[in-house]
């Protein structure tokens, strides 16, 4: 009868490491999602398809929108709708939320194109070269944590804030978007928006405990984003985005 062979001494070797990954493996925790706030500039564009001032900084935001360190958003206002032209994408909660900015940021009221950056700097937003050094001069986000989930946005813990802070859920197209435009000052362009928010909710508040908020399917074609921010058009603390 043959000798029965044995497994040579790499053999034996390559068979005891696969079995301690297997261990390791087994033994691992399941993995947890990371906080998505990491390294974020909010940029935020009050724009109107009614302000022939505007497309220049719409043009800006579409560069700005090419970082990944910064979350361009592009909010319509409504004022300017009598100019001619219904902006097509405004409504009255951005006009509001611009609105709310100014005494904040020390202007005298709310303008196109205006650039606020993470809550604390306002520039007009047809100067790229300004908001580029705007947003190398905003301190970094010193609020707490946030994840995003399918259903579920998770704020962490954190300092508490002086007043209750605001968890704001923003909804908008990453995609350039033209626009043409049939009346008004910019009658018969057509006028390319890029990061064009659709919806903007309060979820809740924050007051530095860890918090867990369902929230609501996004529509297709839309990617989320959530703001921590103090009340009333203040700083914002944290961000992130899908």
């Amino acid at each position: 009868m043959p000798a029965p062979t044995r497994p040579s001494s790499r053999a034996r070797l390559m068979h005891a490491t696969a079995l301690m990954v297997a261990l390791a493996t087994a033994a691992a925790p399941p993995a947890v999602a990371a906080p998505q706030n990491q390294h974020l500039t909010v940029v935020e564009l009050f724009t109107s398809q009614g302000c022939s001032s505007c497309p220049p900084a719409d043009a800006n935001l579409i560069a700005l929108s090419r970082r990944p360190d910064v979350l361009a958003l592009s909010f319509s206002v409504t004022y300017w709708d009598h100019l001619g032209w219904r902006d097509t994408f405004g409504k009255p909660e951005f006009t509001k939320r611009q609105y709310a900015y100014e005494p904040q940021l020390s202007e005298r009221g709310p303008f196109t194109p205006q650039m606020v950056v993470n809550g604390r700097i306002s520039r007009v937003g047809f100067n790229l070269a300004e908001i580029e050094r705007a947003i190398s001069a905003a301190p970094p986000f010193s609020g707490p944590d946030i994840t995003l989930g399918p259903r579920e946005v998770s704020i962490g813990r954190g300092a508490a804030p002086a007043a209750e802070a605001d968890i704001w859920l923003v909804a908008y197209d990453p995609h350039v978007v033209e626009v043409p435009v049939r009346r008004g000052e910019n009658s018969g362009r057509t006028l390319p928006h890029v990061r064009v928010v659709h919806r903007l909710e309060r979820l809740g508040g924050w007051d530095g405990k860890p918090v867990h908020i369902a929230r609501s399917e996004t529509p297709p074609g839309l990617l989320t984003a959530v703001l921590v921010q103090l009340p009333s058009g203040g700083p914002i603390l944290s961000a992130a985005t899908e």
